[in-house]
């Protein structure tokens, strides 16, 4: 009898994958393994939304229990892959369970990269991937009135924000010279620093965190310019680490994440990797990447569902992403790693612009600051490689859905 299709991992590219075998006609076993006791959920109401108050639990689930019954995927919750056993085409769980497949495919996701400092252990220094954080960080936000973040960048920006919007008092710490800035351009960080700034978080820029200590029901961040930040929580968004131990310990190559190739396939022929544990070659950078974002994860579903039914094509979709931050909505499509120049269009004195990014004089990125109609045509130029010239991205009268 067929072993079927085991995915190991249950979040929003293991269930992209599961989801998508049935759209595009499988008809064998699927096995979908979670480690969180949780039925698959969205992760990024976690930072802004649920830890509000403005969404309930109730409403994360990707879907409801039933939709896996009906659709005939064995979704095992809390439980957690300890090793592939290649020869046999058998992964074996924790509890002692062991399955069998045909077709293996790891949607591992990352973990938060812990803070390298003394107290990084207490109690009050939240993380935000899980939903078991987000519960924990939702009723520590409730109780607070100071709330420290160390990290600018995603989701340090977007929690600062969310626990300025409840009234709390905000103190961002970033390492580097701007926000954010590994993602965006110092035009975009320099517009988020001053709205941030504005709506009232205090923002420490070339921040070097050293400890953090803990006063009775309250904590101390210590700077090494000898300030104290004073908090009744911590939270750290200092970036992730790819799960890729379980193929490792499989002797499949790792790198920065799973290695794998155009079709999302590892060495392994019969073993794919997709979402956040997922380095592939990547069209529209010509480099090999790792992206951590839910279009990413779903996209990378879909596609393994159609190779595995007989429907393979290279992974080619244009990478985007957001990030809700209070009224900032930022968008960005395409990648401008490599890129030697860059233009605006808009004001950023208005609120509204865009940044867009050139590669060997062809548009390779463009990040849109509340202006969805840059972002929803950014991504038909890059998906079709329409030619844009800077010239034409900067100059207004110039209609870029036209192009």
């Amino acid at each position: 009898m067929p072993a079927g299709v085991v995915i190991v991992g249950a979040g929003q590219a293991g269930y992209q994958a599961a989801a998508s075998l049935r759209t595009e006609g499988y008809e064998g076993s699927i096995t979908l393994i979670g480690e969180e006791p949780h039925l698959p959920y969205q992760r990024p109401p976690l930072s802004k939304a649920f830890v509000m108050g403005k969404q309930d639990q109730s409403r994360l689930p990707l879907r409801p229990e039933s939709f896996y019954r009906d659709h005939r995927i064995d979704l095992l919750t809390g439980e957690r892959a300890i090793a592939i056993e290649r020869a046999e085409r058998r992964v074996r769980l924790k509890t002692g369970r062991q399955v069998s497949y045909d077709t293996l495919v790891l949607a591992l996701g990352a973990r938060n990269r812990p803070l390298p400092l003394l107290g990084a252990e207490f109690e009050g220094v939240c993380y935000l991937r899980t939903l078991a954080e987000g519960l924990e960080l939702k009723q520590r936000m409730e109780q607070a009135q100071r709330v420290a973040v160390i990290g600018g960048g995603f989701v340090g920006m977007e929690i600062a924000a969310s626990a300025c919007a409840m009234g709390k008092h905000v103190t961002v710490m970033e390492a580097l010279p701007r926000l954010m800035a590994r993602a965006v351009a110092p035009t975009i960080s320099e517009f988020l620093h001053a709205s941030h700034i504005a709506q009232g978080i205090e923002i420490i820029l070339n921040a070097q965190v050293l400890e953090v200590r803990c006063t009775g029901n309250s904590y101390e961040v210590l700077l090494g310019d000898g300030r104290v930040i004073e908090a009744d929580v911590v939270i750290a968004g200092v970036g992730v680490v790819p799960n890729m131990e379980l193929a490792n310990e499989a002797g499949l190559p790792v790198e920065n994440g799973i290695l794998a190739d155009r079709f999302l396939r590892t060495e392994d022929p019969n073993i794919f990797a997709i979402g956040d544990c997922a380095a592939y070659p990547n069209a529209h950078s010509g480099t090999r990447v790792r992206l951590e974002s839910v279009q990413n994860a779903a996209d990378h579903g879909v596609s393994v569902a159609r190779t595995i039914t007989g429907k393979p094509a290279p992974y080619n979709a244009v990478p985007w992403f957001w990030s809700d931050q209070a009224d900032i909505r930022l968008q960005m499509a395409g990648l401008a790693i490599g890129h030697e120049q860059r233009v605006v269009r808009g004001d950023p004195q208005s609120g509204k612009f865009s940044v867009f990014y050139f590669r060997s004089g062809r548009l390779c990125a463009v990040d849109s600051v509340n202006r969805p109609a840059d972002h929803m045509a950014a991504r038909k130029l890059l998906g079709s490689g329409s030619a844009l010239t800077p010239e034409q991205a900067s100059d207004e009268s110039v209609n870029l859905k036209m192009l």
